[in-house]
């Protein structure tokens, strides 16, 4: 059976899933075969494996990290138990990530998220706090009183996101440690600027709603109330001269060079607020005037003409009017589609004319299909010869259900090219700027905790 350890936080967004892929490929990196898990992810970023299963985006990451794909997703206490008795058997060393806090005492009798999943695995805890916060001490001790007959699973504390002199908080922490019995700290681990890896949540967007060059090339993205996968425009975080600005009324959206309609998990409601707020309106005038829109998943099924939900799985049912910017018919369905996917671009029009012939690569999840009416151009040919996406008549607009579609470089430098962005720089492939964020996390975490500790708490050597 493997070796386990999991990581909880007094909070969330305490960086659980950063330091779980950091721990991930600290030991990868050793030579162990390393599983991320976790039972519950109420994340708005998922992803597609090999076998077709929808993923929470934080899990990929740390899956990456450790060199392979997993699956862990919650239906009930049984399934949970059955994947963490499989990753035990399969790996050396399974690492858990924990949800929110463990001492949110109004949902503990019901919680199979965290202590549940220690004690099922006999793992140690580390919990970590968030020193950038502020309170770290304060909420580090609070959780350990508050979480009872689980106390003695907190094994350790990781101080997390410090800047500045770690010697400065030693009187803090002889004192935590005193104050909880022995408790130790095991790391200070300094804040990371610019974590080029994939969010697990949307707290970031609320607290910043613009990046890149101020005077970049401006991309307008909706965010919907329900908005998902909004990490599919990471990719541009990367490339100079360009400005990403998250937008949720016309005063904010402004006058772009261009807007991009991402996914979202309610597709209707959220076309429903488009109107609601103006934006639906706005955009179209916008797309008259020659204005660039482009959509990935429900944002693709928004720019058609119509919506159809006959089984009503999003509200009432009936037919609904898309923005009319592709000639597309939307028919939900029941069924599911999470598929890996890959095709051949071949368009006739626009910027994609120029990438006939390559290959472009992501995932796609999603409810229902998308039928081109008339002799619409389709904006690639998948391997098994169905058609994705769709093109407007002048090539300015354009949609797909690919997430991760920007992940491929030149898809993604021909679309800002053709909006007027100009840069001599080659670019990197996504996968090659991810593995060295992986290396750069994991060396300053393994610079930052006592690893010979944690080895001998996890059973790697002996005490």
């Amino acid at each position: 059976m493997a070796h386990t350890l999991m990581i909880q936080g007094t909070c969330s967004d305490a960086g659980k899933s950063i330091l779980v892929a950091a721990f991930c490929r600290i030991y990868s990196r050793r030579g162990y075969r390393v599983a991320p898990f976790k039972s519950q992810n109420m994340a708005l970023n998922s992803f597609v494996t090999p076998r077709g299963n929808e993923i929470g985006r934080a899990q990929v990451v740390q899956a990456r990290a450790a060199g392979h794909y997993y699956m862990a997703k919650k239906d009930l206490w049984p399934k949970v138990t059955g994947a963490m008795d499989r990753l035990c058997a399969e790996n050396d060393i399974v690492i858990a990530e924990g949800a929110g806090s463990p001492a949110e005492i109004n949902l503990k009798a019901h919680e199979i998220v965290n202590m549940a999943v220690a004690r099922y695995l006999k793992a140690p805890v580390l919990l970590a706090g968030d020193i950038d916060r502020g309170g770290v001490f304060a909420s580090l001790y609070g959780t350990l009183e508050l979480v009872d007959e689980d106390r003695e699973m907190i094994r350790g504390f990781l101080i997390n996101k410090f800047r500045g002199d770690p010697a400065l908080l030693m009187p803090g922490i002889d004192m935590l440690t005193e104050r909880c019995g022995g408790v130790p700290t095991l790391g200070i681990i300094p804040y990371i600027p610019d974590i080029y890896l994939a969010q697990e949540d949307s707290v970031f967007i609320e607290r910043k709603r613009q990046w890149g060059d101020e005077d970049g090339l401006d991309i307008a993205v909706i965010k919907f109330p329900r908005l998902s996968n909004y990490d599919d425009m990471d990719p541009f975080l990367r490339e100079k001269g360009v400005k990403i600005r998250f937008v949720s009324s016309t005063a904010e959206l402004g006058h772009p060079a261009a807007i991009i309609l991402p996914g979202s998990k309610t597709t209707l409601s959220d076309l429903g607020w488009l109107r609601e707020t103006g934006l639906f309106d706005r955009i179209q005038a916008l797309a008259k005037q020659g204005i660039a829109v482009a959509g990935i998943c429900g944002g693709y099924q928004i720019m058609g003409e119509t919506i159809r939900d006959p089984h009503g799985l999003e509200g009432t049912g009936g037919d609904v009017s898309g923005l009319g910017l592709l000639p597309v018919e939307t028919n939900f369905s029941d069924k599911k589609i999470t598929i890996q996917s890959r095709g051949t671009l071949d368009a006739e029009r626009g910027f994609i004319r120029k990438l006939n012939g390559s290959t472009i690569k992501g995932y796609e999840i999603h409810m229902g299909e998308s039928l081109l009416r008339g002799n619409a151009a389709p904006l690639y040919h998948r391997e098994d010869g169905s058609k994705d996406g769709a093109l407007s008549a002048n090539g300015k607009c354009w949609g797909s259900y690919m997430h991760g579609i920007f992940d491929n470089l030149s898809f993604r430098r021909a679309f800002l090219k053709s909006l007027g962005w100009k840069v001599e720089e080659e670019g990197e492939c996504e996968e090659l700027l991810r593995e060295r964020e992986f290396e750069r996390i994991a060396d300053a975490v393994e610079n930052a905790v006592d690893m010979n500790a944690l080895d001998r708490l996890i059973g790697l050597k002996q005490e």
